[in-house]
């Protein structure tokens, strides 16, 4: 199954990525807009448009990515931006090889892709990856009701999160689908 995944996801960089709109969100740009700059990482930073925001902020970045063409064109997009940023090829159930403390952690579409197990595992790579009284920001799209075993989030993940960490704030909405989907803000006791 892993094999398929990250063939289709390099077919998907071949072109333009539905997903990848080049444009960092208005919730990013919030958060951006009230914190002080600091070490922050992007799970799943594509092709590094938000790496590229942040770093145009102030932050320090590492962004982390599976698939290595994505990262590839996010070393050409940082180069041209004229920033510096720690673009790594990696799983993020897997981070190893990275080292926190972050005081930001942003993953807009990566978590609720993955895989029970690996929803466990990312989240003891955050806990573990953050600061004490570090965010992280997650945005992501709800299961649907027909077919809860499929990628999405479901109530129940949530409700784990928030046993490891403060809900912050919540601003549920759609996608391009319409799906239903949430930024979320959490933060690190």
């Amino acid at each position: 199954m892993k094999f398929f995944r990250r063939l289709t996801f390099n077919l998907f960089y071949l072109g333009n990525p539905p997903w990848d709109s080049g444009i960092s969100p208005p919730e990013l740009m919030e958060f951006l807009d009230k914190h002080e700059p600091g070490r922050a990482i992007d799970l799943g930073c594509g092709t590094g448009t938000n790496v590229i925001t942040l770093a145009q902020r102030g932050w320090q970045v590492t962004g982390v990515d599976f698939i290595g063409r994505a990262v590839k064109q996010a070393r050409r997009k940082a180069r041209d931006a004229g920033i510096q940023a720690n673009l790594q090829v990696g799983d993020v159930t897997k981070l190893d090889n990275i080292h926190g403390p972050f005081d930001f952690a942003l993953d807009l579409g990566c978590f609720h892709g993955l895989s029970d197990a690996g929803k466990g595992a990312y989240l003891d790579n955050l806990e573990r990856l953050l600061a004490p009284g570090g965010y992280w920001m997650m945005y992501g799209f709800f299961r649907s009701a027909a077919d809860q075993s499929g990628p999405g989030l479901a109530a129940t993940e949530i409700e784990r999160i928030q046993a490891r960490m403060r809900l912050v704030s919540r601003q549920d909405g759609t996608d391009r689908r319409e799906r239903s989907s949430a930024y979320f803000l959490f933060q690190k006791a």
